[in-house]
């Protein structure tokens, strides 16, 4: 009997994308700088950031799935906990400090909160090489498109672009370095 290609298809995503979580499972320093468009106004910030793999069927995943209304707690393959601290790296102010839950199911990631929201989300993502996740997600009239890539065991590099209806209104571009 054939094998659903659609399933497989799934299956495979949900390892590599298992895979790209535990592999940035760590704490990293972000240094990132926003600009503004059009005008180019340039903010920058750090950020200390601790990435941790979820298993199928751990709390956390249980409650993102009650979040986003599942019937079935444990449909998600697997997600990752992200904590972060950050400050205006030029002021020195802290800025935001917080943290986020991730979940896979079904080819979609599940998120507890977006960027500009503190409500559940959704986002598309796909994998062009098993270093690197490309995610897209609209809510309110925007869409961020964010692109994170694996560089070896010591570091990641992550580009944001944040659109309203067609028009790029902020690039975010990230340097992280694993420090534990």
């Amino acid at each position: 009997m054939p094998v659903n290609s659609t399933l497989q298809r799934h299956a495979v995503g949900d390892d590599l994308i298992a895979q790209f979580f535990k592999s940035s499972s760590g704490q990293w320093r972000s240094e990132r700088r926003y600009f503004t468009l059009p005008d180019g106004e340039v903010q920058e910030v750090e950020s200390l950031i601790t990435v941790q793999f979820l298993e199928q069927g751990c709390d956390e995943l249980r409650h993102l799935a009650q979040l986003h209304d599942l019937e079935d707690v444990d449909f998600m393959t697997c997600g990752a906990s992200v904590t972060w601290d950050s400050k205006n790296s030029i002021l020195g102010k802290n800025m935001s400090k917080g943290s986020t839950l991730f979940g896979i199911a079904d080819g979609l990631m599940y998120r507890d909160r977006g960027f500009a929201t503190p409500k559940p989300i959704v986002a598309t993502f796909s994998m062009t090489n098993p270093e690197t996740l490309c995610l897209r997600t609209e809510y309110q009239g925007s869409v961020f498109e964010e692109e994170v890539k694996l560089i070896g065991s010591k570091y990641r590099t992550r580009q944001t672009i944040i659109s309203r209806a067609g028009e790029e209104q902020m690039i975010g571009q990230y340097l992280e370095k694993r420090v534990a």
